[in-house]
């Protein structure tokens, strides 16, 4: 685990003027979540992202059967809300749990709109990443109804390069759509494949 301050983030993916970036920072408050609590539950509003510096969350559903869809991890350097709900100002139907102590920033929607509004730089900023989790969401839908568990498996090691020896297994089968049986069936194949090259 390296930590991500978001200071250095934003340095390193924005062009915010120094003062922009010393108000933003000013405005931001530092959470730490411990492992196993909740950030955001079913039935509540989201109303603020999180940027997580060190730790790690995970982003996820339960059907009415009782069965958790795990939607996305949130290591170092991610950000993670439920837009919908911040946007449409409606309940979130999703929950956002730490899985490790997290130590994370708070970003403020209404601050965030109001900076927009203010610079053109940072309007750009904040659309640069609402257009990355849109991409982001798009390749996971593609993932799910057209890759193979493997293909699946090989994209979430690209994406999450050490999220394999930080969360149980199960989690990673929810996240590919597959169940922990297939995972590891494609997890022995690689490693076989891999043996024999």
């Amino acid at each position: 685990m390296i930590e991500i301050r978001f200071a250095d983030f934003l340095s390193s993916n924005s062009t915010l003027e120094p003062t922009l970036m010393e108000a933003l920072l000013n405005r931001c408050k530092n959470v730490h979540i411990k492992k196993g609590d909740f950030w955001l539950r079913a039935g509540e509003a989201c109303q603020q992202t999180l940027f997580v510096e060190n730790g790690l969350l995970r982003y996820y559903s339960i059907d009415d059967k009782g069965k958790e869809h795990l939607l996305q991890f949130a290591p170092e350097g991610w950000f993670v809300s439920d837009r919908a709900s911040i946007f449409f100002n409606e309940p979130s139907a999703y929950f956002i749990q730490a899985l490790e102590d997290t130590e994370a920033i708070i970003l403020d929607e209404s601050f965030m709109l109001d900076l927009a509004k203010k610079d053109v730089s940072f309007m750009e900023f904040n659309n640069k990443l609402l257009h990355n989790h849109i991409r982001q969401l798009q390749n996971r839908i593609n993932q799910l109804l057209s890759a193979s568990a493997e293909e699946r498996y090989l994209h979430f090691t690209r994406i999450y390069p050490d999220i394999l020896l930080r969360v149980p297994q199960l989690m990673v089968a929810s996240y590919l759509g597959i169940t922990p049986e297939s995972l590891s069936r494609v997890r022995k194949e690689l490693a076989q494949r891999n043996h024999k090259s």
